[in-house]
């Protein structure tokens, strides 16, 4: 398997969480189960990311969704924009260009025409932002 690969199955199990509201273990030792330990190590820990952070991405995709009701986004598009925005604002050791390119990659597979414009355009506004964001997530922690 490779990383690619890797953050595949990590969309598929995001999207999984997106339309059920749950974290499902047996899905995700189905796909990783051919994985060497590295990938299933990258799944594991880009999954865990997005659902511990689930509610600080919503808040940030929603924010740049300008006339988009977050709960109107297709889940595919959200679950390739959570993972993008979780590795660019959470220093997952993940280039920009590379969250956005593979995302952009998800769209284009599993999405429709006008899914990779909408999502280029919010990861955009992420990346612009990205000290912005980073900071706010900060004090939110500070917060608790």
């Amino acid at each position: 398997m490779s990383r690619k690969t890797a953050r595949e199955n990590a969309f598929r199990l995001v999207y999984e969480f997106l339309q059920t509201g749950e974290r499902n273990e047996f899905t995700k030792e189905l796909l990783c189960a051919d994985a060497d330990a590295a990938d299933v190590s990258f799944t594991s820990a880009l999954y865990d990311a997005v659902i511990e952070n689930y509610e600080f991405l919503k808040t940030v995709i929603a924010r740049y969704a300008k006339d988009f009701a977050f709960e109107r986004i297709y889940k595919t598009d959200l679950a390739a924009m959570m993972i993008a925005t979780c590795e660019i604002l959470l220093d997952m050791d993940v280039p920009e260009k590379v969250a956005v390119n593979e995302a952009l990659e998800l769209c284009r597979t599993y999405s429709t025409e006008k899914s990779t414009s909408f999502v280029n355009g919010i990861l955009a506004s992420v990346i612009v932002h990205k000290d912005e964001l980073r900071e706010e997530r900060q004090n939110e922690g500070d917060d608790d």
